[in-house]
This record gives C-alpha cells, structure tokens and sequence, in this order.
C-alpha cells in the first residue's frame, strides 16, 4: 500500500489492509469450519479451506455491500455461499454456523494485530541492538545535558542513549504483554449457543480449538469488554511515544547552530522543493508525526470501549476497525523509520565537547556511569533468547 496523505505508509506493506483483512475473514471462517469438524460437530465431510473462492479483486463488491448490515461479513459470508455451492453444496450449509458477525471481525482484527505486534517486536529487537551500541560507545562522549531547553549540568551521549533506551524497553515490556491476543467467539449474544447444538462444553471446545488453530489465546467471549483492543492500541502508542521522545532529541540537536547530532543520509532524503541548501531531518520528523497522532488514535478506542453497552455495540464497535489499522500501520511505519534512524544517527563527540566547554560548566557526572550500566543489562537480559 501506498498513502499520498502519509509518506512511508508503503513500510507498513499490507498489514491491515483491505486485502489482508479480507483474507483475514476469510481464515476465520476456514479454521471454524474445521474447528466444527474437529470437536464431531459436523461431518469429516464438510471441512473446506476455503481457497481460492476470494480474492484481493472481490474486496470492492464486498465493500459496496457491507452498507447493507453495517459490517463486510455479510457480504462476505454470501459470496462464500454462493461459490461454495458449486464446489461443495454439504459445506455452504455449514459455513459460519455457531459465528457472528463479530466474532469474524474481532478474530480477523486480532489476526492483523498480532502481524502487527510481530514486525514491532522484530523492529525494536533492532532499535535495541542499535541503542545498546550508543550507549557503550559514547559512555564518555562528553555533552551538555539541557533542562527546560537551556544548558545544565554535563551529560554523556552514552546515557542520553540509555535513556532512549530504558523508554523502548518499557514500550517493549508493554506490547509483549498485550500481544497475548484472544479469539472472539461469542455467537449471536456471547452465549456461544449456537455452537454446538446445545452442549456448552463442545461450544468452549470448538472455540479453544478456533483459537489453537489461529495461535490466539483462548478465552471467554469478550464481545463488549474491549480490553484487549485497548491494551494492544495502548501498547502501540507506548511504542510511538517512546519513538517521539528519540525524535525530539534527534531533530533539536541536528539543527546548524548545535550540530551534535546528524540523521543517516540517503539519495533525495532531506531535500527542500525551495532551498537546496537544505538538508531536513525527515526520519525524526515523520517519526514524530506519529508520535502527535498516535495517542488520539488510542483515545479515539478508549471512547469507543467506554460507549460499549449491550451485547454488541451501536456505533463504538464500529469505530474500532479504521482506527486500529490507522494506529498499527502507523506505529509500524514508524518503528521502521526509527530502527533506521538510530542504526545510522552520527554522533559528532567534538562538536559536543566544544558546546559544553563553552558553557563553562564542570565534569562531575555523578552516577552516570552506573545508571549506563544498569540499563544495559536489562537490555542484555531482553536480547537473550526467551
């Protein structure tokens, strides 16, 4: 994907997207169906995986159909039906029995989360690795450590990046533990009635089998408990919050008249359309544009939690889906931008000498060393293999 509105979005790839949240749906249904098969609640018969009846190209029709029941599982469900009957009639007549729409949309969202929480995971593994070798290498890279925007007392490098460090290690602490995302299977009112022909306990083995073939957690149904949206959307903006604040440092110390610092060049990166002298700090300042938005989004799904009444939403539900892709893709765009960002960040140790020396200030740095060193072995204990 590509967005016009939002440079980079095209490092997000196609999580979230349209297409992928189709083929989400549409794997849902596939593993419920074999799940039905599984717990001898329909015949060995009727499993089907389902492929090759959608494709990227129906997402337009089932779009332009979804208006008609608020949500695209309907229209979905009936295109399936209808291609299914020429491969299959036994299994159309078993497709989604014991769903609703929500539980299709929930799992499917789930399932574009935990994509999302994967390509986190593997940037911030990379934001570490980077961080980790700032920190030591410019443990004694003198600077002047600045306080309400003035000169303050001395600071090194190498803790200002322990600090960038010690931010991404609670934002990664945060995401893995809302990356334990459940199923949805909760039936037409979050009885799980529907499931299994009146046997609750083959209804919670259907649902645990659905859950073990998606690699969900299982659980209760949580059809207007939105716990788990609004912890994985908190854990989102932990991450960009945590990307802002490097962002921020990056973009007051790259300015000409303080030059510490220097984002990593790359062909046509940073250019002016009106002053070609200029070089723009454009990693940072897309980086923090995702910071500024990041927590609207958040707030945007705590409302939407909050205004949850009943047993399936009039309206808040609804919010969640748009919102949820807009505040992954851009929480991902972003870790990418960032990882690039400190990989490549040049530390100019002179120039950073010199503004101190010309504050006149003096070189007691206190504990600087031994906070270092504790921030970098809880990072040395988050890289070793869980």
């Amino acid at each position: 994907m590509t967005d016009l509105f939002w440079p980079g979005d095209e490092r997000a790839g196609d999580l979230l997207s349209q297409e992928s949240f189709l083929a989400a749906m549409v794997r849902v249904e596939a593993a419920w169906l074999r799940a039905l098969v599984d717990a001898q609640v329909a015949p060995p018969s009727t499993y089907d995986d389902l492929s090759g009846l959608v494709s990227p190209g129906d997402v337009a029709i089932i779009a332009a159909s979804a208006e008609g029941g608020g949500n695209p599982v309907i229209p979905l469900v009936a295109v399936l039906r209808e291609r299914l009957h020429e491969r299959d009639p036994a299994v159309a007549g078993w497709l989604h029995r014991g769903l609703t729409s929500q539980d299709v949309v929930d799992t499917a969202l789930v399932l574009g989360l935990q994509d999302a929480a994967r390509r986190m995971e593997a940037e911030i593994a990379r934001q570490v690795t980077a961080l980790v070798a700032l920190a030591e290498g410019h443990r004694g890279s003198l600077m002047a450590g600045r306080t309400l925007t003035q000169q303050a007392v001395p600071i090194t490098f190498g803790l200002k990046a322990a600090m960038w460090l010690q931010g991404l290690l609670d934002a990664a602490d945060g995401l893995a533990a809302a990356a334990q995302l459940p199923s949805q299977v909760g039936g037409a009112a979050g009885t799980m009635a529907e499931s299994a022909d009146g046997d609750p306990q083959r209804a919670v083995d259907v649902a645990a089998r659905l859950s073990e073939a998606l690699g969900l957690a299982t659980g209760p149904p949580w059809h207007t408990n939105r716990g788990p949206i609004t912890r994985f959307a908190d854990a989102l903006v932990g991450c960009t919050d945590a990307y802002g604040r490097i962002a921020n440092d990056v973009l007051t110390l790259s300015r000409p008249e303080i030059a510490e610092l220097s984002e990593p060049a790359a062909p046509g990166r940073g250019a002016s359309s009106a002053m070609p002298h200029k070089v723009n700090p454009v990693l940072s300042v897309l980086i923090r544009r995702a910071a500024l938005t990041g927590p609207a989004l958040g707030a945007q799904l705590h409302l939407a939690a909050a205004e949850m009444l009943d047993e399936r939403a009039d309206g808040s539900w609804h919010t969640e889906w748009a919102t949820l892709a807009t505040l992954a893709r851009r929480a991902v765009v972003a870790a990418s931008q960032t990882s690039e960002l400190l990989e490549g960040v040049s530390v100019r140790d002179e120039q950073m000498r010199s503004t101190l020396e010309g504050a006149g200030a003096g070189t007691d740095l206190g504990a600087t060393d031994l906070i270092i060193d504790t921030v970098l072995e809880r990072a040395r204990r988050f890289e070793e293999p869980q």
